[in-house]
């Protein structure tokens, strides 16, 4: 097979995407090159949108576009009383697919032990002024069975300690080192009807 470099350089891109290696990065740009108009291009042009107008919120950490306010920390039609804390905004998505949660949610981007994130980076003093602002009675911590997620959660609650609301957390029944993206809906859905208060007022 002759080398081509631009389609090396794409199998070593698409190779970085998870649960995708060499052998489906060459399949899928197979599949594009065959397909060049219903496919190639529509992505391109898609991917290029992407980059151009979807940033994440400075405030709740979440996926917003910059023509538009963030539906998720600035609702004008909705209000609600509380806040699901989340590390990735993958795990977001699987609550809100599940429909056990409403109200808001703070994505973290990442745990205080993950090595690639400080306490600064992950949005902590944003969530406090958001509590404050927004006059939540609960935050709820949603973040992963892990070691780094607990730790996490742990700093929360004790960065929560001052605005005397109510802080919990999703149940035990969550598999030790299990990550929220990666749980069923029925497993979702009871553990957060039955979370654990941690602060209360």
């Amino acid at each position: 097979m002759q080398s081509i470099p631009e389609i090396e350089n794409l199998i070593k891109l698409i190779s970085k995407l998870p649960g995708l290696g060499p052998k489906s990065a060459k399949r899928i740009i197979l599949k594009m090159i065959n397909n060049r108009q219903e496919l190639m291009k529509p992505l391109a042009e898609n991917i290029s949108q992407v980059f151009k107008n979807v940033i994440r919120c400075k405030s709740c950490g979440t996926l917003k576009t910059n023509s538009f306010p963030c539906d998720n920390c600035e609702n004008k039609t909705k209000k609600y009383n509380k806040i699901c804390v989340v590390e990735n905004i993958s795990d977001q998505w699987a609550i809100e697919s599940s429909t056990v949660f409403q109200g808001y949610f703070h994505i973290l981007g990442g745990t205080i032990s993950s090595g690639t994130n400080n306490k600064e980076d992950l949005l902590i003093n944003s969530l406090i002024e958001r509590v404050k602002k927004n006059n939540i009675e609960e935050v709820i911590l949603a973040t992963s069975a892990t070691v780094e997620g607990q730790t996490t959660a742990f700093y929360i609650q004790d960065s929560l300690k001052k605005t005397n609301i109510k802080v919990s957390k999703l149940a035990q029944g969550l598999p030790v080192g299990g990550e929220i993206e990666s749980l069923d809906d029925g497993t979702l859905i009871s553990a957060f009807k039955n979370r654990q208060s941690i602060i209360e007022t």
